[in-house]
């Protein structure tokens, strides 16, 4: 039997994913535990739109940011303005900003992983003296890249665009969970990972999950998972390589042209 892989990337982020993993050999089974919904438009959401050619840097954390901004932006802008220079965590995200708003981004290094600090290791957001910074984000989250910037001296605004509506799984997962019935979990989120361990008995714990930081696994390892794989990183290209390795897969149909486009 193949063997099954469970992921928990919410939305249609998932599928590039999927087709990963499945280039492996292997069963994947996406977990709908989250799902990512816009917010209503605020007064200063209109503000920040309003005034977008005065922010001199623009910060997005995620894919669906970078979509909820190219949304309010194709409003308020027909044609972008040249001044504000944008960056993103994470490839991901960097190539959802191109594609909808045909912008250069700024992205962390080369490294193993894709993180804040990867980002604020940037020589270019070393010193913001006054500089107006706008952070693009969903509710909630890590303080990091907000507390960090303003203590480098910029006049940070940050928006959150969306929300995070985490669920229960559906029984068929639940019960997934329940027996450990899966080779391997995927999980790129500190949310989902600690929302998840709810469902998961120690036959679930014990199997093999794949992170994509150190930061995740230190997380996972307090909430009890005992066979940790940290990937290079979250993308599909990385956390499908980690697959590979806990479930002994060869890999040898993947396409890697494919894979980093997710």
């Amino acid at each position: 039997m193949r063997p099954r892989v469970l992921i928990t990337r919410p939305g249609s982020r998932a599928m590039p994913l999927v087709r990963a993993i499945e280039a492996l050999g292997a069963e994947v089974k996406p977990l709908e535990i989250m799902r990512q919904e816009p917010l209503v438009e605020t007064q200063a959401m209109r503000n920040a739109w309003l005034d977008f050619d005065q922010f001199s840097k623009v910060v997005v954390v995620s894919p669906f940011a970078a979509d909820c901004l190219a949304e309010s932006l194709d409003r308020y802008w027909p044609q972008l303005p040249v001044g504000p220079h944008f960056y993103a965590v994470g490839r991901a995200t960097a190539e959802t900003l191109h594609e909808r708003l045909a912008v250069r981004v700024r992205v962390p290094p080369p490294g193993p992983e894709d993180t804040s600090e990867a980002l604020l290791s940037l020589p270019s957001l070393q010193a913001l003296d006054e500089q107006k910074v706008l952070l693009v984000a969903g509710e909630g989250g890590r303080a990091l890249l907000a507390e960090t910037l303003e203590t480098r001296g910029a006049r940070l605004t940050r928006l959150a665009l969306y929300r995070r509506v985490l669920t229960p799984p559906d029984e068929t997962s639940a019960r997934m969970l329940s027996r450990g019935d899966f080779t391997a979990l995927v999980v790129s989120s500190g949310e989902i990972l600690d929302h998840l361990a709810g469902w998961c008995t120690q036959a679930a714990l014990n199997q093999p999950l794949i992170v994509s930081s150190q930061r995740l696994a230190t997380l996972a390892g307090s909430l009890g998972f005992a066979d940790l794989r940290v990937a290079q990183g979250a993308t599909p290209n990385a956390l499908a390589a980690t697959v590979a390795e806990a479930c002994d897969l060869d890999g040898a149909d993947i396409d890697h042209d494919d894979l980093d486009k997710g």
